[in-house]
């Protein structure tokens, strides 16, 4: 049974928080991984639950970014690439 889709703004928030939660178990999973919009979208994220494409998950890169939990860094030809902030790694083994 499919649950039903709400398109009120709690819906889209509920989803945004989905996608935020889903980024960061990924992110924590894999420390070092760092990828542009378009590698997420493709490689993070399982594409069928994500159906409301790159504006969304942009969204949502923005709202972990502001709550300092991802960092972006421009590329010289102008692509941004998302990685987990520094503060917020897990410390290495020395």
């Amino acid at each position: 049974m499919t649950k039903p889709r709400d398109n009120g703004a709690a819906g889209e928030s509920g989803c945004e928080e989905d996608i935020q939660l889903t980024l960061l178990a990924y992110l924590h999973r894999h420390p070092r991984a760092a990828d542009t919009l378009r590698g997420i979208v493709s490689r993070w994220l399982p594409q069928q639950r994500y159906e409301s494409g790159c504006q969304r998950i942009e969204q949502a890169l923005d709202a972990l970014i502001a709550k300092g939990e991802l960092r972006r860094d421009r590329l010289p030809d102008g692509e941004v690439l998302y990685a987990l902030n520094s503060r917020t790694r897990p410390s290495q083994p020395h």
